[in-house]
């Protein structure tokens, strides 16, 4: 069976490392799979880059430059949205003719259009769409908050300045329903929240909706001495580590305000000995804003380095407003270290309350100040850190993805 793996990025962004790990666990199984993207930053093994550079820029910037217009010539919310008018033709590789299923991942930013969606769909070759956002079923957005117009068919976005019954969004939307109506399509959805996001909406109706999680290197990804890789890293042996980690960590979508109100709630009310470690771009930006002692750590892409970071941190926090099946927790969870978060999209599914870590009402600084106090003051901290461990090999693991996809291709 050979399997056609399709996302915008290599390397770059959760869905690139989600994709990346779906392939590496299908090889494993002795599927013959492979992943074309758009931008392949690091070249690697079965990757192949679609596209010349000029093109890939082109498409990038026309898509771009029509949401600019749409959005009243602002930045403001530039890449909340997209609209997919220009992309790369992939139908004509071989790579693609030679494939017996097309599995798409993330397609945005001028990778994919939906001309070029209508191509792989005319080819009639069955695909699997495995969402890591909501766009695969709504206008234009890829996360739609409290908006439920996805459902009945997007218009009146309120991510568009210049709204009504004809905007930009309507027109998306419709043309998604006509090209995706009598697909040969399974959606997926990574967790069980946004598989039943998916389910109810107008685009999905009449086709098969799953829910499959994203797999994790459970051997890469593995507990080892914390007091020894903390030596190693040059980081305190005598504190309690809180971690938290973004690529972009000013991103107000990842809940920074309550972060820093927690940290505040933290030196208040906590033991004087936590220090906070920030994995992510301009780290130091937002260490300056906390109240505790901060290690802005820089930007670590993955491997030995990252897993070394989340052993050396006793609590993993993610104040995330919006999130689907998140990796830093089933990274921080495979290295055995207890996780909070807010109680918002796949969080609750990952993290077993009071089991593996501590789920947080959504937008309490006062419950997640709680939650990290109880992992560091409170709980089993040894029983934590082994349930952390073994939720992630029971559900997450190579084999046991791999195996769920292998079943929904046969």
């Amino acid at each position: 069976m050979k399997v056609l793996l399709v996302n915008t990025s290599e390397t770059t962004g959760g869905a690139a490392i989600a994709c990346s790990r779906i392939m590496k666990a299908l090889r494993g199984e002795g599927v013959e799979a492979s992943m074309m993207v758009c931008n392949a930053e690091a070249g690697g093994e079965n990757v192949i880059s679609a596209g010349s550079s000029l093109r890939k820029k082109w498409c990038f910037l026309r898509e771009r430059a029509a949401i600019w217009a749409a959005n009243g010539f602002s930045k403001d919310k530039l890449f909340y949205v997209d609209i997919a008018n220009s992309g790369i033709d992939i139908t004509a590789t071989r790579e693609f003719r030679e494939s017996d299923v097309i599995h798409l991942n993330w397609i945005n930013q001028g990778f994919i259009s939906l001309d070029g969606l209508k191509k792989i769909v005319a080819s009639g070759k069955p695909i699997v769409w495995t969402m890591h956002d909501m766009w695969p079923f709504t206008g234009i957005c890829h996360h739609a908050d409290d908006c439920t117009k996805y459902t009945s068919g997007c218009h009146d976005c309120p991510l568009l300045p210049k709204r009504g019954c004809t905007d930009l969004a309507k027109r998306t939307f419709g043309r998604k329903l006509e090209i995706l109506q009598n697909a040969d399509i399974t959606f997926v959805g990574c967790s069980k929240w946004l598989a039943g996001l998916c389910a109810k909406s107008l685009i999905a109706q009449g086709h098969k909706v799953v829910s499959i999680p994203n797999p994790i290197d459970t051997s890469l990804y593995a507990p080892v001495d914390k007091a020894a890789v903390r030596s190693r890293l040059g980081l305190p042996t005598d504190k309690k580590l809180v971690l938290f980690c973004s690529v972009k960590t000013t991103d107000v979508r990842k809940g920074m305000q309550y972060f820093q109100e927690s940290c505040r709630i933290l030196k208040e009310t906590a033991a004087s000995d936590i220090e906070i470690l920030i994995l992510g771009k301009n780290g130091d930006v937002l260490g300056a804003t906390l109240p505790l002692k901060c290690h802005a750590l820089g930007y670590v892409s993955g491997g030995a380095s990252l897993a070394d970071f989340y052993n050396a941190a006793d609590v993993f926090v993610t104040p995330s407003l919006q999130e689907n099946l998140p990796n830093t927790i089933m990274e921080a969870m495979a290295c055995g270290v207890p996780c909070v978060g807010f109680e918002i999209g796949g969080i609750p599914e990952m993290i077993d309350h009071r089991a593996n870590g501590y789920v947080a009402e959504y937008k309490s600084a006062e419950d997640l100040a709680r939650g990290i106090r109880w992992v560091l003051e409170e709980a089993d901290y040894d029983a934590l850190s082994r349930n952390a461990r073994e939720k992630v090999l029971g559900s997450y693991s190579e084999h046991v993805v791999a195996q769920q996809y292998l079943s929904l291709f046969k």
